[in-house]
């Protein structure tokens, strides 16, 4: 255990501090409101209950779903846009420099280098499409939007920290004044990615998007399909959280992106009428993966609540319940604890590992479908997420299944905790008792 401590929390510490992750991190967060907005437009487009596009036809009219398709794609198809945008932003905000300008300029570079004519897209009089194509707005440019948005926030950084910007008089309205001491920063930048985008031109690639999808995106996809990628994730994440470190606050700098493109890949098969094939999803690792937090500690709260025999224990189930039904379990990482505890440390890191296992075994005979482009809230309840997120009754079981298989896997652990608390609570109860006597004197009692 001190070996491993060692060894893994200077690296969780270094990666937690890391400005590049962190703004990576950050940056797909900005994008999360509006995906799950855009997540429940398809969510109702394409309800998973039989009959239900006719019923709403009935009212609405043929061909209802067009009109939510503006909100899907500019949430799903546009993707990369929006995480250029983010990442930019906090990336800015960890340079210590303007987070807007920042974002303003990444997203101005990244379309610097997006192609807008399609030689594929030639109509009858020979000319060529010219404009963005979603397919580089979406899923294959969220890798490239990372890159960018680091480097041209970067190159801004660099420059306004070297002091060549353009200073106006006082008196000047702040904006004004803002907006000047940005232009030589911000054209470094766009001077930096003119070069790139003429050097990728001029190569077998054709542009920055194919290079970077081909040489660093579709690899690290390809990993994600792999049947240890989700594995190495999870147990990854719940290894830090035993430490007391924030594990997806770790874990999801480098896994995340894989995440996203997987989940995107999807919605792209399902909007071309392709069965979608990629497993690991960002619904999969949030709702078929752990219950109620880091370690799948639904299970084991419920087991608090109502078997526990130490108050401890029953006090802190009912507390944590509530949370824990939407997938928040701080109290149970730091009040049962899990951090550190050497009792608890099998199941802890255990469960997640086998629901995904359990969970890869159930999709690949097909007992529940791919999880479809649908993105949901991690907070949301178990049984809920799963019908949700692939429209079948069978993850509703599944999910079930699961949580009795993590209170199974949870329950010696769980009662040796338990009667290790009764046993202390009767021994402090006891030792009250005895101090109190030891506190009774003869010389306090009178007599009539």
């Amino acid at each position: 255990m001190k070996g491993l401590e060692k060894f893994l929390i200077p690296i969780a510490d270094a990666l937690s501090k890391n400005k590049v992750l962190i703004a990576i991190r950050d940056g797909f967060m900005y994008a999360v409101p509006v995906v799950i907005v855009g997540s429940l437009f398809l969510l109702i487009s394409n309800f998973p209950i039989d009959g239900w596009s006719e019923m709403i036809a009935s009212f609405a009219g043929e061909g209802w779903e067009k009109y939510f398709d503006a909100v899907i794609s500019v949430t799903f198809d546009c993707y990369a846009l929006l995480s250029v945008l983010g990442i930019g932003y906090a990336y800015g905000r960890e340079k210590g420099v303007d987070k807007i300008e920042s974002a303003v300029v990444s997203l101005v570079c990244f379309l610097m280098i997006t192609p807008m004519a399609h030689t594929a897209f030639t109509n009858a009089d020979g000319k060529v499409f010219g404009g963005f194509a979603f397919s580089n707005l979406g899923t294959k440019g969220i890798f490239l939007a990372m890159i960018v948005a680091i480097v041209a926030t970067e190159i801004f950084a660099f420059a306004i920290k070297k002091k060549l910007v353009i200073k106006l008089p006082e008196g000047v309205p702040p904006a004004v004044m803002d907006s000047f001491a940005a232009l030589i920063p911000a054209g470094l930048a766009m001077l930096v990615f003119f070069f790139v985008n003429m050097l990728f031109v001029n190569t077998s690639f054709g542009n920055a998007h194919a290079f970077i999808y081909e040489v660093l995106q579709a690899p690290l996809v390809g990993l994600g399909k792999s049947q240890g990628f989700e594995v190495i994730y999870q147990f990854l994440s719940t290894l830090f959280w035993f430490f007391g470190i924030n594990g997806p606050a770790v874990t999801n700098t480098i896994f995340a992106p894989i995440h996203k493109a997987l989940t995107l890949e999807n919605y792209e098969l399902a909007k071309a009428g392709l069965p979608m094939t990629n497993v690991f999803t960002s619904a999969f690792s949030d709702f078929f993966c752990n219950f109620g937090g880091g370690g799948s500690t639904l299970g084991l709260v419920i087991m608090m609540t109502f078997m526990a025999k130490s108050k401890r224990l029953k006090t802190l189930g009912r507390m944590a319940l509530p949370a824990g039904i939407f997938g928040i379990n701080e109290p149970i990482i730091f009040g049962f604890p899990m951090v550190l505890n050497v009792i608890m440390v099998i199941p802890f890191i255990l469960c997640p590992v086998l629901n995904t296992i359990v969970g890869q075994i159930a999709t690949a005979i097909h007992f529940i479908p791919v999880t479809t482009g649908v993105q949901l809230s991690w907070t949301t309840p178990i049984f809920i997420s799963g019908y949700l997120t692939t429209g079948s009754i069978n993850a509703i079981i599944l999910q079930f299944l699961m949580l009795l298989m993590n209170m199974a896997v949870y329950y010696p652990f769980f009662k040796m905790q338990d009667n290790k608390y009764l046993e202390e609570e009767m021994k402090s109860a006891n030792d009250k008792k005895k101090d109190e006597l030891d506190d009774l004197s003869f010389d306090d009692l009178k007599l009539d």
